[in-house]
Parts: C-alpha cells; sequence; structure tokens
C-alpha cells in the first residue's frame, strides 16, 4: 500500500494539474473507484483552497516541484496545481492471497486541455495506446537500474477535459471502459461504498478501508506494540484494533484548525468496550503527557470525545491551528533527519 500511495503521489505532484468538473456528472471520479477496492480516499482539493492550511499545503508542494524535469513539464503544458485541481480520488487493492494482482487508480478532477497534457508526456518518452474505450499514455520507466516497480509503468489517461485517470495501467484501462461503461456502482453502494453514508458530506478528505484486507496491517501492529511497551493504554489500543474489520477516517477544515472522527467497525459489543477503554487511557496518557511540554494541548485533548454502540466506536475532536502548524513542522522535521 505503501508502493501505491507512493506512486500516487508522484503522480500527483509530478504530471498533474488537473481538470474539474463538479461533484458528479458523466466525469464524476467516485463513480469510477472499482468495487473491489479494499481502500478509498478523497481529498476536496477546491475546498481546501480557500482554508490558511492550503498556503502549508501548496508550499510544500511548490518545494517538491520547483526544480528538474517536474518543473519543466508544468511549464511546457502550463499547469497551475494551486487551480487546476479541484478534487483527488486514490483507490487501490493490495496482491490478494490467491496471487491477484494488486492495483492502484487516481482520479482527478479539475482544469486542463489534454492535448497539451498528453504531448508534455509524449515529449517526456511516454507512449500512446488505445482501447475501445479511449486512448492513454504509458509513462516512461526511469528508474535508474531499469527496473520496474508494483505492477509496471504507469498509465494516465486525459479522458476528458474534466477528467484525469493514472494508477497502473490494467487499472487505468478498466476504468476507461467502466467510464464507457456508465461507471462501476461504487457511489450507489457497491463495495466499500455501502460505507458511504458514515461520511459527512462536508468533509474537505476521507478515507474508506477494509482492514481485513491490508496485509501490512499485522505487521504495523507488532510495531507499534513494540513501541508502546510499557504504556499500558497503548499496548490495549494496539491489541484491540486486531478486530477491527472497517475504518472511516474523515477530516473537515474549519479556518486553520481541524475536525477529525475516526470509526472502526468490530464485531461485537464486548470488543466494542474493549477498545473503547482503550481510547479513552491513550487520551489521558497523551494529556498527562503533555502537561508539562505544552499545557495548551491538554485542554484541546479533553474536547475529543469517545463513543461506541454495539459495533462501531468512534472518536472526534479538533486540532488547533497551532497543534496542525506543529504537527505539519515535526513532519518535515523528521524527513529532514531521515
Amino acid at each position: 500500500m505503501k508502493r501505491l500511495a507512493s506512486t500516487a503521489l508522484a503522480l500527483a505532484f509530478a504530471t498533474i494539474a488537473l481538470p474539474a468538473a463538479a461533484r458528479g456528472g458523466s466525469d464524476d471520479a467516485l463513480a469510477l473507484v472499482p468495487t473491489d477496492a479494499a481502500s478509498v480516499g478523497v481529498i476536496h482539493v477546491a475546498d481546501l483552497r480557500s482554508s490558511p492550511l492550503a498556503a502549508r499545503l501548496f508550499s510544500d508542494t511548490d518545494r517538491i516541484i520547483v526544480d528538474g524535469d517536474a518543473q519543466h513539464f508544468l511549464e511546457a503544458a502550463r499547469l497551475n496545481p494551486k487551480e487546476d485541481v479541484d478534487l483527488v480520488v486514490a483507490a487501490g487493492s493490495p496482491k490478494g492471497a490467491g496471487g491477484s494482482d494488486g492495483w492502484g487508480l487516481v482520479l482527478f478532477e479539475g482544469r486542463f486541455d489534454p492535448a497539451r497534457l498528453s504531448q508534455a508526456l509524449v515529449d517526456r518518452g511516454a507512449t500512446r495506446k488505445s482501447t475501445p474505450a479511449g486512448e492513454y499514455l504509458l509513462l516512461k520507466n526511469e528508474h535508474p537500474d531499469g527496473s520496474s516497480h508494483g505492477n509496471g509503468p504507469a498509465a494516465i489517461a486525459f479522458a476528458s477535459t474534466h477528467l484525469v485517470i493514472a494508477g497502473s495501467e490494467s487499472a487505468v484501462v478498466t476504468a476507461l471502459a467502466q467510464r464507457s461503461g456508465g461507471g462501476t456502482g461504487f457511489s450507489s453502494g457497491a463495495g466499500l461504498g455501502r460505507h458511504l453514508s458514515r461520511i459527512d458530506s462536508s468533509a474537505s478528505a476521507w478515507a474508506l478501508v477494509d482492514v481485513a484486507r491490508i496485509p501490512a496491517k499485522d505487521a504495523a501492529m507488532r510495531r507499534a506494540q513494540a513501541q508502546g511497551s510499557g504504556n499500558d493504554a497503548a499496548t490495549a489500543l494496539v491489541s484491540s484494533m486486531k478486530s477491527v474489520q472497517f475504518l472511516a477516517l474523515q477530516a473537515t477544515a474549519k479556518g486553520d484548525a481541524l475536525k477529525l472522527n475516526a470509526t472502526g467497525l468490530v464485531s461485537d459489543g464486548e470488543t466494542a468496550g474493549l477498545m473503547e477503554d482503550a481510547l479513552r487511557g491513550v487520551l489521558a496518557a497523551w494529556r498527562l503527557a503533555a502537561q508539562e511540554k505544552s499545557p495548551e494541548t491538554v485542554s484541546m485533548l479533553r474536547k475529543f470525545t469517545v463513543s461506541r454502540d454495539k459495533t462501531t466506536v468512534s472518536i472526534s475532536g479538533t486540532l488547533s491551528g497551532a497543534a496542525v502548524r506543529a504537527l505539519a513542522e515535526k513532519k518535515h522535521a523528521d524527513k529532514l533527519a531521515d
């Protein structure tokens, strides 16, 4: 899944500034999410554009694309990511236990010129391909040793002046066919789409994850458990996470703050109760740890709430603008340290 995420970011920052469509219509990106997706993530860039958070986001993007081939491509294609991207949808599925191939798909809504974008990619070595449902470009493999990663070279289709489809070649070809056929049914409840009602319509970004289908989750939990050794609350939370079947995550920009919510679906009421207790314990541990280093954080954490019913557990709260900036600065410092 890390590889899929990296591919999505690379395509987003290095080769896009994309077309616009309203949140519906024949080029609705959500309507093309495959029903067998193990995870789906959405960022409403248009909603964040007017937020103070966007300045930080676009500043980081500028640092990524300011030099090298990506910048030359953006100039040649006359693209402006700050203004042209309205919506990003990323979906993927890991390699299956039975040997089925994994895949990754990223869809963009915005405003763009397909002819100019296509020519810019051809100039960088992309190959034009054709299917009954439309054309796409197979991107040149630029890895130094000539090897490929994931499921082969990435592909990108400028489906219209309102939609770009990018990802592994098989996923792009399938998406073109499904667009021609009227969509996948995700928006009307197929696959992970059955959980769309859990997402607030005003959310700036959200994700749905079928936890049981993510093979890396067990290793991640073991690492988290090792790092949390000695912290009873953290250990209890990690242990209870083993029973989580599904996660819904969402964030809504409120000025320079972020309203957050995470909901986990579990199998029974007893497990839900254990997870609720573990979450409350973790919040209490965080408040205790923050008393000396960051007293202002304590009152913010006190406003986070934990709730549950028979099969779901939720945690919600708001990160202040100062907290968001602190997290962004820490992440940036960690990257520099690496």
